[in-house]
């Protein structure tokens, strides 16, 4: 899509979650695509005029892509995309160096949204000013969690799944981290900081462990859960390197350690961990 031109925005319908933009089409089509980025869950689509279309996917959102001489869903998914063209309710028209595509948002529950507005406003879009760095950017580092977490009595897990703290932090990914890190999912979150406010060692360590996490994660193509594919339709694999995430009763993968991981419920979550070597 980077690069493309938006020869034809097409909406099959007049809302989807909430209802679409003023003039959404007409604003749209005929411009050109210059950058692609996220924030958070957010998908964000950057356009020459200026405004960036805000694309959230709900619970049953999908993109696919389609060459307007074919109809076949690229990519060999193994968990089934809804294909039904009931539920196709957007569709960018494209112009570019692959040729004419369809780009088609497709939504079977409607949980998905789209928005549009200028570029320079997007940091005080409702759904972006409580969000925190973002895990994988300069952002986030452990001067920036210390001042978040002083003096709290939060457990650590729940601090570090308040996207208020960290934007993107799912709790696979905490679970995976906390290991690493060889901190307790139930310490309070304050106890990483010193009286004066300065981070301890072990919220230096969680931070590392965090990038590492994600690091690692992309590498391998994320975590195949359910239905979650990368964009070739092929699964991720992260899921065949967890250490005590999903593990409850295997014995601890430090090598170090001779405990097992347990299994417990925090904020109807659950949480995985090893009590002996996660203090």
């Amino acid at each position: 899509m980077e690069g493309a031109r938006i020869g034809r925005l097409e909406l099959r319908r007049a809302d989807l979650r909430f209802p679409f933009p003023t003039a959404f089409s007409d604003r749209v089509s005929g411009t050109r695509i210059v950058g692609l980025g996220r924030r958070a869950k957010y998908l964000l689509i950057d356009l020459d005029s200026g405004e960036t279309v805000i694309a959230h996917l709900g619970m049953s959102g999908s993109f696919r892509v389609e060459h307007e001489a074919e109809n076949e869903l690229s990519g060999a998914f193994h968990h089934a995309r809804s294909k039904d063209e009931k539920h196709d309710h957007v569709v960018f028209h494209i112009e570019g160096a692959q040729g004419a595509v369809r780009v088609i948002y497709n939504d079977p529950r409607r949980f998905g949204f789209m928005d549009l507005l200028p570029r320079v406003d997007l940091d005080n879009y409702p759904a972006f000013r409580q969000l925190g760095p973002e895990p994988v950017g300069n952002a986030l580092d452990a001067a920036g969690l210390a001042a978040r977490f002083a003096g709290r009595s939060q457990p650590l897990k729940a601090a570090l799944l308040d996207q208020s703290n960290i934007a993107g932090l799912g709790n696979i990914y905490v679970c995976e981290a906390l290991w690493r890190a060889g901190l307790s999912p139930v310490r309070a979150a304050g106890t990483t900081v010193t009286p004066t406010g300065k981070p301890k060692k072990e919220l230096v360590r969680l931070v590392e462990a965090i990038r590492a996490v994600i690091a690692d994660a992309i590498a391998v193509g994320g975590s195949s859960l359910r239905d979650h594919i990368r964009t070739d339709g092929t699964l991720g694999y992260f899921q065949h390197t967890f250490r005590v995430y999903d593990r409850e009763g295997h014995a601890c993968a430090n090598p170090e350690c001779d405990g097992t991981v347990a299994r417990i419920v925090q904020a109807g979550r659950s949480t995985f961990y090893c009590s002996r070597c996660q203090e």
